[in-house]
């Protein structure tokens, strides 16, 4: 069988991972057997998520009315019922649901209605708290498969501690330089930052992910940090691009993430707040494109481009513009440019003596045919950029994990 949880966190503290594993524990007690336990991550843009749109689903073998039992005695002990905004909701399902359902919820939207649909029809038992939206994310929890998968291991301290938390920095900065790129996102080492803990009162200590259990373990064992009451490894659908459809610019819906393959239109601009903005075109429509201030460093690529460059984007669209998460530079041109030449007697630019008539130059009267041509060197090349660890989302795949396909 396979239980599925979502929506039990809030800004304010909880954890549907921290649940998922208190949860495994007591299933563990009951002499369920537990096989195996996934965190997937669902449309980063839907507007009803608590925080990272993260569902848990465990695997797991014995007597379904009790793991039902369980479970929901373990979400109404833990959830947090009192935020406007959580809605948990419980599936128990001993039949394999859709994989079509989890498709649809890591890239697109699915109601309340759909996913109980699938949940009647495979016989699963539902159960849902407040306007039970959670159940959205446990339906499609269930339902995930996929071939590329990564792993997470959690640190959790005790979910009443609201304190600040206790990592000695510089133990991870050494977990990333022993075990990177075979672990991620645990520092961002070009911005100096910790990115493997939340800045939320919730419980997880630090999280670190990785290609597989055995290399998130070893990274682990160089984190210092204050002593966890629990640790779990999760098999996860997080950094592999899962969220990603393919398009073009008049196709794109507002809310799900795209790669567009297309040319830069105009000259990149940075706005108010340090945004870095731009146009790409395909044969189909121009949208414009973002890369926001916590992007850092990357928005000098970005800066870079130039009109008539070629590029690959991956990322998210929303309210009229594309979040960029990634790009491949395809081309990008020497740009070449002509202006007025400059007089040889007394070095000043000459002025246009009218159409096709050349430049001459008003103080020494000299003439010239042909204008400078002047060819202007590129601060971008051809190849792959992406956004900063601390600005990248939970579901986009870091290139130390490989080349996407584009």
């Amino acid at each position: 069988m396979r239980i599925g949880i979502d929506d039990t966190d809030s800004p304010a503290g909880m954890c549907t991972t921290y649940l998922g594993a208190v949860l495994i524990h007591r299933l563990r007690e009951s002499g369920i057997r537990v096989t195996g336990q996934r965190l997937v991550r669902l449309n980063p843009n839907v507007i009803y998520k608590t925080r990272g749109n993260a569902a848990i689903c465990i695997e797991a073998e014995g007597d379904a009315d009790e793991a039902f039992r369980i479970a929901s005695a373990c979400i109404e002990e833990l959830a947090e019922f009192d935020e406007e905004k959580t809605n948990p909701g419980l599936v128990v399902a001993e039949k394999k649901l859709p994989v079509s359902f989890y498709h649809q919820a890591v890239t697109g939207f699915c109601t309340i209605e759909e996913a109980e649909a699938v949940c009647h029809a495979a016989g699963a038992r539902v159960k849902k708290w407040k306007n039970g939206r959670g159940i959205i994310g446990a339906t499609a929890g269930i339902a995930a498969e996929q071939a590329d998968m990564t792993w997470e291991l959690l640190a959790y301290r005790d979910h009443t501690d609201k304190g600040e938390r206790t990592v000695e920095t510089e133990s991870l900065f050494r977990a990333e330089e022993k075990t990177f790129p075979h672990t991620w996102d645990t520092v961002d080492t070009e911005n100096n930052c910790i990115v493997c803990f939340p800045h939320t009162p919730d419980p997880v200590i630090f999280g670190i992910r990785g290609e597989s259990p055995e290399w998130v373990t070893k990274a682990r064992g160089y984190v210092r940090s204050q002593k966890p009451v629990m640790e779990v490894i999760y098999h996860t659908n997080q950094g592999t691009d899962a969220h990603l459809l393919e398009g073009t610019i008049a196709s794109i819906v507002d809310g799900c993430s795209y790669r567009l393959t297309g040319v830069v239109a105009d000259t990149p601009v940075t706005g108010r707040g340090g945004h870095v903005s731009f146009l790409l075109s395909d044969t189909s429509g121009e949208v414009r494109c973002m890369a926001y201030e916590p992007t850092k460093g990357f928005r000098d690529i970005i800066r870079g481009l130039a009109p008539g460059d070629e590029i690959f984007i991956c990322g998210s669209y929303k309210n009229e513009s594309i979040n960029l998460e990634k790009i491949r530079i395809i081309s990008c041109p020497e740009i070449v440019r002509q202006r007025p030449p400059l007089c040889p007697s007394c070095g000043k630019r000459m002025k246009s003596d009218g159409v096709d008539k050349g430049w001459k130059c008003r103080r020494c009267k000299t003439r010239a045919e042909e204008p400078e041509t002047v060819h202007e060197s590129r601060t971008v090349s051809p190849g792959w950029y992406e956004v900063p660890p601390s600005a990248r989302r939970h579901l986009a795949k870091p290139l130390c994990r490989g080349i996407p396909p584009a």
